[in-house]
Order: structure tokens, then sequence, then C-alpha cells
């Protein structure tokens, strides 16, 4: 099955990274226009550069990575992937991208030998269905009317998720006490490959995860009086499951202080499986809009 959305098309381009060499591989970004790099596809694409270098009976369970700098859209990103271990049980690589010279991201990520075990999950919050909610267009119309500055996003020009927010006031607009929750799904098939579609989870599991910090003091990250970025981002797969079907994403903040929030979230699927995990420290700092 392939792709016929075109801003599907267009993830699924650049998550085919380029192999310069052995171990290292070279991306290109979706948006070339200015600004930085969105963190998501940074995520997606050291996870892709990583998994080229495992044997395919092992897949992915954890991921976690340090942005360090702002990525460039204009030039292409280097992926070195560093392979620390093949174990009998599990696979450890690690990932550095690089542009101009210097480090932006490094990640570690962790394979495993598919086996059994003890089982258990959360519950997944009582909400309501894809299907009972507005489309996605209502709520991106919605926040555009009030940031008009949210249109330059990359991930907002572009769109290869389908975004539909349990509440509309919840997930964006800054309601103070607010815990987030909003539907996600690719905007159109993807091929039968589990790798691939734990790629777009990690693409979109950036998404608004930072947001639940801002929440409870009332404000967004498309305030202008608030200085935002990601700083570290953690994942971890508990079971296969389709990128291209609904997953509720949940998003807390338990803590926020020394101008940083962090945020937990759980992905379900429709039918309440708890399928992934992710959390994110990021930075949340006051600052004097400028004129």
């Amino acid at each position: 099955m392939t792709a016929q959305n075109p801003d599907v098309e267009k993830l699924l381009g650049i998550l085919d990274l380029e192999p310069l060499e052995i171990n290292l591989f070279r991306g290109r970004s979706v948006s070339p226009t200015g600004g930085r790099v969105f963190g998501g596809q940074v995520i997606a694409q050291a996870l892709v550069a990583a998994r080229r270098t495992v044997e395919e009976a092992r897949v992915t369970h954890s991921l976690h990575g340090y942005f360090l700098l702002g990525g460039d859209p204009t030039v292409p990103i280097i992926y070195d992937v560093d392979r620390i271990r093949d174990g009998r049980s599990f696979t450890t690589r690690r990932v550095v991208a690089i542009q101009h010279g210097e480090a932006i991201f490094s990640m570690s990520v962790s394979f495993q030998k598919q086996e059994e075990g003890f089982t258990h999950q959360s519950q997944m919050p009582d909400v309501p269905q894809p299907e009972d909610l507005p489309g996605d267009d209502v709520w991106r119309e919605r926040l555009l009317a009030r940031f008009p500055g949210a249109s330059g996003r990359d991930w907002m020009a572009h769109r290869p998720l389908e975004v539909k927010p349990t509440s509309l006031d919840m997930a964006y607009l800054g309601s103070p006490g607010a815990r987030p929750s909003i539907w996600i799904r690719a905007r159109g098939p993807l091929p039968d490959d589990l790798p691939i579609h734990q790629a777009v989870l990690a693409y979109a599991s950036d998404l608004s995860l930072l947001q639940a910090a801002l929440l409870p003091h009332g404000k967004s990250v498309f305030d202008k009086d608030v200085q935002v970025a990601s700083l570290d981002h953690a994942l971890w797969f508990h079971r296969p499951f389709r990128a291209d079907d609904w997953l509720l994403y949940t998003q807390e903040s338990p803590a926020a202080s020394a101008g940083r929030g962090f945020c937990r979230g759980e992905l379900f699927t429709r039918d309440g499986i708890l399928v992934a995990s992710a959390a994110q420290e990021g930075l949340m700092r006051p600052v004097t809009p400028r004129a």
C-alpha cells in the first residue's frame, strides 16, 4: 500500500534517507523556506538512520534524544550512526545529526529481539471519538485567527498529519488546568512496514507535547511573550500499531521550574491499547516581545 496524499508522500520522501557511506546518511527538510527544522523531523530521520544499521528481525523499543542547535532547513542534515552494541537480545545505536560542521541533535536508540512477557497498561481516558469532532480545518482556522504567525510552522504549512483536538480550547489556545489530548493519524495510507509507522509516530510525537506545560499558565507556544524550545525527547514503543489509523495522544505536565517545563504523553489506539509513551522537557522562558 502506498500513500496517495501529496503531503504524506512528501513526509515519506524525507524519511527515505540517502546513504552516503557505511553508517552515514543524508536527509533533507520538508520545507526549505527558512526558520528552524521541525524537531519531530530530526527525531524521525535519526530513527530511520539507526534502523538502517540493524537487522530487520529487531524492533525499535525506545529512543532518547537531545536538541543541541536549531536545524537549518535550507541545507541537508548528515546523520552519523555509531554501532554501540549488538547483543543477544538488544541492539544499541547512537546517532548524531550534523549541519555546518556542528552537532544539532544526538540520540540513542535501542532495538529488541521480539519476545513474550508480562503485560499491563494504563487506561485510556473517556474522550469523544474522531468522528464526533470537527474536521481539523476548524481548529486550524481558530488557531490561525488567534496566532497568525503559526502559519509559518512547517507542520502547519505541510499537513501529513490529520489532527483533531478533543477540545479546541484545551489543545493550543491556553486554558489553565487543561490536560490536552488530540487524535492524530497520517493523512493517507502508509506502507505495511512497522518501522515506517514508528518513524511517522516519532515525527508526530513532537507536535504538541510542550504545549501541556504552558496551559497551566494560560499560555501557548505561539505567544510572543514566551520563548519555547524543545530540550530533549524520549519515546517508548510498547506494541505494534498503524500510524495511518487514529491514535489518541494524551498529554500532561507534572512540573515546571527553572525555565523548563516537563511533559508526558501516552498514545492509544481507538480500542484503548497503549502503543507508545513519550516524555519531553523544554525551555519555557518569559520574554519581553519585540516591538
